[in-house]
């Protein structure tokens, strides 16, 4: 790579570790072309992304996020896998990673917190934001669903009376 690939590949990097809302680490040697393409598949699918990327590129990128403690872990060879929502990435590697023990999660970076494998996988427990805004909505809609039934029963009531008063004088 010549010193103006270095410099576009260090500006995308910087541009990816700020706008990502987690970069998932990861080790990814002994996957065929094959697994990786199946990997940035399902990451398309959730609107995130999978990079490999070289190494001292991503340090220099890195300087002043996450201490040391980020830097640790650009050793070997990595993927990173990123989105915006800091859910989507992280499930969808967390699986993959589960079904196939080639890729190896190292940690994540979510702004300048660094998470080690099991902050990783307890982030990828969390429902995903999709998730969130769809059970927010039905807990909002739920009230108004019970005020309305509670507002049509008296009336309802009043109907199955009446209506047992005449069947009762029509037998």
């Amino acid at each position: 790579m010549d010193k103006a690939g270095k410099a576009e590949a260090l500006e995308t990097y910087k541009k990816v570790f700020a706008d990502a809302g987690v970069v998932v680490v990861t080790h990814y040697s002994g996957l065929t072309v094959a697994e990786l393409t199946d990997l940035r598949g399902r990451l398309k699918g959730q609107n995130a992304s999978l990079k490999v990327i070289k190494n001292r590129l991503a340090k220099i990128a890195l300087e002043g996020k996450g201490g040391e403690g980020a830097a640790d872990m650009f050793t070997g060879p990595v993927a990173i896998a990123y989105s915006a929502d800091p859910v989507a990435a992280t499930k969808v590697v967390a699986e993959f990673s589960k079904g196939n023990e080639k890729l190896v999660l190292i940690g994540a970076l979510m702004g300048d917190t660094v998470l080690d494998t099991n902050g990783v996988k307890a982030l990828a427990t969390l429902p995903s934001l999709d998730e969130l805004r769809g059970k927010l909505i039905g807990l909002i809609q739920a009230p108004a669903t019970k005020i309305a039934g509670v507002l049509q029963a008296p009336a309802g009531q009043l109907a199955r009376v009446i209506g047992a008063y005449a069947n009762k004088d029509a037998a």
